[in-house]
């Protein structure tokens, strides 16, 4: 089984829902983080720690004392990360083809064609409305 690389950045799924915790509520602790995961996730103390930690070391939180506990935050906004993790899963599954993951999910019965014209339609708004300076809801 080929493992991760060393040092690697991508995020793995416990990291991910850690990382969602810290967007959705903003800087935590970390018996807030653990709290928030609960029931999905029974996880000790000392593993919110431990991963919290580990995404402190990639560059992906930060943390500040206060008191005698670390506060931790998100470095990078949840699009800027979700952006990322999809562009390395894209690169890894489908050679760095878009077409070919909607290709894949068409083909899979996970989003039919309707769905996709209906998302071009949103995508060409989008690209009008930015065109002219503007924002599109």
């Amino acid at each position: 089984m080929v493992g991760r690389k060393k040092g690697s950045t991508s995020l793995t799924p416990l990291e991910m829902q850690i990382m969602q915790v810290l967007w959705r509520d903003g800087p935590s602790h970390v018996q807030h983080v653990q709290t928030s995961l609960a029931p999905e996730n029974e996880l000790a103390y000392n593993t919110v720690q431990t991963m919290l930690n580990v995404l402190h070391r990639k560059g992906r939180v930060e943390r500040s004392l206060s008191g005698r506990a670390y506060v931790y935050s998100t470095v990078a906004s949840r699009e800027i990360v979700l952006g990322q993790a999809v562009k390395d899963f894209v690169e890894r599954l489908f050679g760095g083809s878009s077409e070919e993951l909607v290709m894949s999910l068409i083909k899979s019965r996970q989003v039919d064609p309707e769905r996709i014209a209906d998302l071009s339609r949103k995508v060409a708004n989008l690209d009008r409305a930015e065109a002219k300076g503007g924002k599109n809801e």
